[in-house]
């Protein structure tokens, strides 16, 4: 068996770090093998190497290598093109052709970003891994191919199948073996190693003095997150051994080529809720309804007090902290006269002259407003949510609500939770 090292070097994979040793160490194992092998990883981290090593390493290597970027494919396409198609078998199909599949036979086809391949043709390839068998595009007659594949996507597999953008099966019988490649963030004794020899290699094609980086830009390049891991890295170093004069690249000068250099710090990130968005926002909208309702019933008890004493002052030294709370986002905030109220409230004044034995109230709404059914519901159900996610905690559960602790209590007694 051909060593870690060894292969390294034949296919010009740089680095020595364990994780990437492991990956290759696994696909030397495989390649004798004929058994499906999934390769995983972020984009730009050389996934692409991998087949090549199990193919050139396995008893196919005499045979076709083929390698098929399934994302580049279009959709109304792809099972032509994987498979073949007879003449007539849609429209421009002026002759029969022969897929990837068929003429793979024998030998080792490479699907890269697997995970976009849509349903139904994930259907044929799951046919294909369990018994070698095909249909071509508009044809009924079964045809075999002896083929080794190899997939790799960038795609988390157990996301794509919950959505049920892929088929759980055929995850199972790609991934035999699954091969993980690190990214280039994961691997910082060989980011520097790897722009010298991008560096080295651009010197040599554009015949120019190699670049060389200073302690410091050594130190930025280390300490960058690298999202376009390797392929990043390279195009990096490709610019600016075009584009600089000087070959020596200080740290302000390595900067200026780095995305957002410098931003990279934590940050916390809430996982994805189950519920939909519309759920959400419909939730929000109930909260925000109830709340409105609140403040409406506080200003109806305000105006029947206001109506029923008659005297603005008296009403404004009884219900200050009501006041403040409709009328003012800051509660030191106070209205200058007792004549601001009134205005605000816009309550007709009261006719001297009173016919005798009518109500003197008889302009006033009645302020006992039943709630509809499905409001109640709601809020029973936002109640009952809110105490389950604190656990019982009357106190947390108010704070979210926007409630207070006794009206809560209130509630909880009144839908006799």
């Amino acid at each position: 068996m051909e060593s870690v090292q060894a292969t390294k070097q034949r296919f010009g994979i740089i680095g020595d770090d364990p994780k990437l040793n492991r990956s290759v160490e696994k696909a030397i194992q495989v390649a004798p093998t004929d058994i499906s092998v999934l390769v995983t990883g972020e984009s730009g981290v050389g996934k692409e190497s991998i087949p090549r090593i199990i193919h050139s390493l396995s008893h196919r290597k005499h045979n076709k290598y083929i390698a098929v970027n399934c994302g580049a494919i279009p959709e109304g396409t792809i099972d032509s093109e994987l498979f073949g198609h007879e003449k007539g078998a849609f429209t421009g199909a002026t002759a029969s052709r022969s897929g990837y599949f068929e003429e793979a036979d024998g030998g080792t086809i490479f699907l890269d970003e697997v995970g976009e391949l849509p349903l139904p043709t994930q259907v044929r390839l799951l046919r294909v891994l369990e018994n070698g068998e095909f249909l071509r595009v508009g044809s009924s007659k079964t045809q075999k191919t002896d083929v080794r594949i190899v997939a790799a996507t960038n795609v988390n597999m157990f996301e794509a199948i919950k959505k049920d953008k892929f088929r759980e099966d055929l995850y199972y019988r790609l991934s035999t073996v699954e091969i993980h490649l690190p990214p280039l963030r994961d691997r910082k004794d060989d980011i520097h190693l790897l722009f010298r020899k991008f560096a080295s290699d651009f010197a040599n094609k554009y015949k120019m003095p190699t670049i060389r980086l200073e302690d410091n830009a050594i130190q930025l390049l280390l300490k960058y997150r690298w999202g376009g891991n390797i392929r990043q890295l390279r195009n990096i170093a490709e610019q600016i051994s075009v584009l600089e004069q000087e070959r020596v690249i200080g740290f302000e000068k390595l900067r200026g080529y780095l995305p957002d250099a410098g931003s990279n710090l934590p940050a916390v990130v809430k996982p994805k809720s189950g519920e939909s968005d519309f759920s959400s926002e419909r939730e929000i909208l109930y909260k925000v309804l109830f709340d409105m309702k609140g403040d409406l019933n506080d200003l109806k008890k305000l105006t029947l007090k206001l109506m029923e004493k008659g005297t603005s002052e008296a009403v404004k030294e009884e219900n200050k902290t009501l006041i403040n709370k409709i009328y003012s986002e800051d509660p030191e905030d106070e209205f200058e006269s007792a004549e601001d109220i009134t205005e605000v409230l816009q309550i007709p004044q009261e006719s001297k002259q009173q016919e005798n034995g009518s109500d003197k109230y008889s302009f006033a709404e009645d302020v006992e407003e039943e709630e509809t059914l499905s409001l109640q519901e709601k809020e029973l159900e936002l109640i009952m949510k809110s105490l389950e996610r604190h656990s019982g905690k009357r106190k947390l559960a108010a704070k979210e609500l926007g409630i207070s602790e006794r009206t809560l209590y209130r509630k909880i007694k009144q839908y006799d939770l």
